[in-house]
């Protein structure tokens, strides 16, 4: 099989499995799209490769990236994330970091990410989509989790879950660093 026959099968598969996820009949999906319902129909039949504006559109519709909708595996996934191909997404000149250690797109996206606030530092976050939910794990120090404007102090081994569509922040009051790990989960794109 040919790369490009590959790709037109991959597409085809994915396509289809995404649109069922969301809950897309064809039609709500070209609404959503911009794109025919019969060209949808050719894509998901692999009859067809769109073009990448035609892919785009189709992947910005579903809430997935293009190369979810690409992607060339089939059966179990197991994806490994080592030390060094984590993300570093923020941090500060006193050593305050937040790490993205694996996230997904199944039934909407859930992510699992590693932080550390340095003494004094702090995150603010504006509200997330209606839905999403933050767990947290506090394992050293203690972090003051703000959320809707009220101070939750949650010391090394407390947990906490909450709604995240308010505004929250996190914030270490401490003189010690605080450490936690915390898992998001958004809702998928309906």
């Amino acid at each position: 099989m040919s790369d490009l026959d590959q790709l037109t099968q991959s597409l085809a598969r994915n396509l289809k499995r995404w649109r069922k996820e969301r809950g897309f009949t064809l039609d709500a999906l070209a609404a959503r799209a911009g794109v025919s319902r019969g060209m949808i129909i050719q894509i998901e039949q692999a009859r067809t490769n769109p073009s990448v504006g035609t892919t785009v559109k189709l992947a910005d519709a579903l809430g997935v990236s293009i190369t979810t909708l690409l992607d060339y595996e089939q059966g179990p996934q197991v994806r490994l994330v080592p030390p060094g191909q984590a993300v570093r997404m923020w941090s500060t000149s006193t050593g305050s970091h937040t790490t993205l250690l694996v996230g997904t797109e199944a039934r909407g996206p859930l992510e699992l990410w590693s932080w550390t606030l340095m003494p004094g530092d702090g995150s603010a976050s504006d509200p997330h989509p209606d839905g999403t939910v933050e767990l947290l794990h506090v394992t050293a120090g203690t972090l003051t989790l703000v959320v809707d404007g009220e101070d939750h102090p949650l010391p090394a081994g407390t947990s906490a879950v909450f709604e995240a569509n308010v505004a929250h922040t996190y914030r270490n009051d401490g003189d010690e660093p605080a450490e936690m790990t915390m898992a998001v989960s958004i809702p998928p794109v309906r």
